[in-house]
C-alpha cells in the first residue's frame, strides 16, 4: 500500500527534475534576424518548411506566399537562399501548392513539399475545389516531377488527408507522414517510383500509434524518428513500423533534423501557448546527441506569449553547424550560430 502511494510522488519529482534540468541547458547560439532576404515588395508569409541542399551551405523553405496559405497567390512558395541569405532561385507559383507544411531535400537534390492545405484558408478551399493535400517531388529548377496523392484529400491507398511531412530512405523509398489533427494518423510508404508499398499506425497514444506525426527524420542507421506532436514525444521506429523506443526529453516536438553526426535538433513551437497545459516545458530548439539522447543545448524562444504557434516549428541544420528555425506564427526564418563565431 505504502508503495503504492510513494511511487506517483517519486514519478512526479523525476518529471520535476528532468523538466528543470532541461530548462537549465546553455544556449551556446546567438540570433541572427533578418538573415535571408526577400525580394522587394515580398514580405514572410508562416513557414514550418526548410531544409539544407545538398551542398552543404543553401537554404531551401517553402513559405506559405507571403500569409497563412497561397490561395488566389501567384507568387513561388519555395524559395533557396545562399549562405549570405540571397534569394538565388524561387518557384512553385501556378502549382497546387495551398498551404507547404513540410520540405526535404534527397540525395538527388530533388525538392519535396507537403502540402497538409490544414491552415488559413486552405483548409476550406482545399474540400471546396478539390485541391491540395497532395505530396510534391520538383527538381531543383522546379520542374514538377511526380504527384503523391489525390487532390482534395484522400485515404488508404488512394491519397492523404494533411499530410504533414516527407522524407526518402537510403533506397529512395518515400515517407510520408499524415494527420495534422482529427482521427488520421499514418504512415504511408511509397517505393521510388510511387507506387504504394506500405503503411502504419493509426490514432493513439501506444506504440507506433501517433497523434499529429509532424515531422520525420532518419538516422545513419537507418532508423525513422518521428515528431509525434500531441503525445509529447519521438517516437524511434524501424522502416517497417516497428516500436524501438520513445523519447520525451525533447518536449513537445514539431520539426526534426538529424544532421551527419547524429546530432538530433528538434524544435518545439507550442508547449505553454497552443498547448498551454504543458507549462513545465519551454518552447525553443533542443539539440542533443543520438548516442545517448542527452539534451546538451536549448535555444529558448524570445517570446514571452502564451497563445499561438511560436518559436521555430520546422529546423535545419548546414554543414557549418548553423542553425535555421522556420516560424509559423513569428512568419520568419531565424539563423543561429554558434557565439563564439
Amino acid at each position: 500500500m505504502g508503495n503504492g502511494q510513494e511511487r506517483p510522488a517519486a514519478l512526479v519529482l523525476l518529471v520535476a527534475l528532468a523538466a528543470a534540468a532541461l530548462a537549465a541547458q546553455p544556449n551556446p547560439y546567438r540570433t541572427i534576424e533578418g538573415w535571408a532576404k526577400m525580394p522587394e515588395g515580398r514580405t514572410w508569409g508562416a513557414t514550418s518548411a526548410v531544409d539544407i541542399d545538398t551542398d552543404g551551405t543553401s537554404i531551401w523553405v517553402a513559405e506559405r506566399c507571403g500569409a497563412n496559405d497561397c490561395v488566389d497567390s501567384n507568387v513561388d512558395p519555395v524559395l533557396k537562399f545562399d549562405a549570405e541569405g540571397t534569394l538565388v532561385k524561387s518557384f512553385g507559383a501556378g502549382l497546387p501548392i495551398l498551404s507547404p507544411h513540410g520540405i526535404f531535400v534527397d540525395r538527388d537534390n530533388s525538392v519535396w513539399v507537403a502540402d497538409c492545405a490544414c491552415t488559413g484558408r486552405g483548409r476550406a478551399y482545399a474540400t471546396e475545389n478539390k485541391q491540395g493535400h497532395q505530396v510534391f517531388k520538383l527538381s531543383p529548377d522546379g520542374k514538377l516531377l511526380m504527384t503523391l496523392g489525390v487532390a482534395g484529400g484522400g485515404t488508404g491507398r488512394d491519397g492523404f488527408f494533411q499530410p504533414n511531412d516527407v522524407v526518402t530512405d537510403e533506397n529512395g523509398d518515400i515517407y510520408v507522414a499524415e494527420g495534422h489533427g482529427g482521427d488520421n494518423a499514418r504512415i504511408v510508404v511509397f517505393d521510388k517510383s510511387g507506387s504504394y508499398l506500405r503503411e502504419f499506425g493509426k490514432k493513439g497514444t501506444g506504440p507506433s500509434e501517433f497523434d499529429q506525426p509532424h515531422g520525420l527524420a532518419f538516422d545513419s542507421k537507418g532508423r525513422l524518428f518521428v515528431a509525434d506532436r500531441s503525445n509529447d514525444r519521438i517516437q524511434i521506429l524501424d522502416k517497417t513500423g516497428k516500436f524501438l523506443e520513445e523519447w520525451k526529453q525533447f518536449s513537445r516536438p514539431s520539426g526534426i533534423f538529424i544532421d551527419r553526426n547524429d546530432m538530433i535538433y528538434v524544435a518545439d513551437s507550442e508547449s505553454g501557448s497552443v498547448a498551454p497545459g504543458r507549462t513545465d516545458w519551454k518552447r525553443g530548439i533542443r539539440i542533443g546527441s543520438l548516442k545517448d539522447g542527452q539534451v546538451i543545448a536549448f535555444i529558448p524562444d524570445p517570446s514571452t506569449a502564451t497563445r499561438g504557434t511560436l518559436a521555430a516549428e520546422g529546423v535545419a541544420v548546414d554543414a557549418a553547424g548553423n542553425i535555421y528555425g522556420a516560424e509559423v506564427g513569428p512568419r520568419a526564418l531565424k539563423k543561429y550560430v554558434k557565439a563564439d563565431r
